[in-house]
């Protein structure tokens, strides 16, 4: 296969897998597939989630794509359409894994309108904690903020994850509440 359509194919691939990102994400991530994306929406305890899993289980087409592509005979262009979709799962790590949720050390601050709105579209998917009533399913294409808040206000506070340190709060008022003191060393 010739440069030029090598190229095109490959970067019709990575713009297309935004859409496919955008469908796995709401109906299945977000559907049957929650038993492993809900430990996304929850406090991780150690440097990996369930969630991970689908890395590996989105790198298995790319990884063969490109092996038949290159090793096994098919047409050409499986290798370009399956690295279009390892540079698609690339740049979805760097600003999923690296850049919004800071699993990797990194000084970035956003300064760009479209970095601080995919962003700030990522943050308010994560704000409902539960398999419905999420927005903003997309990665690297988003609603705007405002859009956003106003259908997570329409649909009321069902899911909504308590602010940080709100649910700390509460148990320590049960507490008193009972006439004990809640002992420091119990904190996490």
């Amino acid at each position: 296969m010739s440069f030029w359509p090598a190229l095109l194919l490959f970067l019709a691939t990575v713009a297309l897998m935004e859409g496919f990102a955008y469908v796995m994400h709401r109906w299945v991530m977000h559907g049957w597939g929650w038993f492993l994306h809900e430990s996304h929406h929850r406090a991780r305890h150690g440097n990996w989630e369930l969630n991970d899993l689908y890395a590996a289980i989105f790198a298995v087409p790319s990884f063969v794509m490109i092996l038949g592509g290159l090793q096994l005979g098919w047409w050409p262009g499986f290798t370009w359409i399956g690295a279009g979709v390892a540079a698609y799962g690339a740049i979805y790590f760097g600003f999923h894994d690296v850049i919004v949720h800071k699993r990797l050390p990194t000084r970035y601050l956003p300064r760009s309108a479209y970095m601080k709105r995919i962003i700030q579209a990522h943050r308010l998917h994560h704000v409902v904690e539960t398999k419905e009533g999420n927005v903003s399913f997309g990665f690297l294409i988003a609603p705007k903020p405002e859009e956003l808040k106003a259908e997570l206000k329409r649909r009321g506070r069902a899911g909504v994850r308590a602010a940080v340190g709100a649910e700390r709060e509460a148990s320590d008022r049960v507490t008193a509440e009972r006439g004990s003191v809640p002992d420091a060393s119990s904190r996490s």
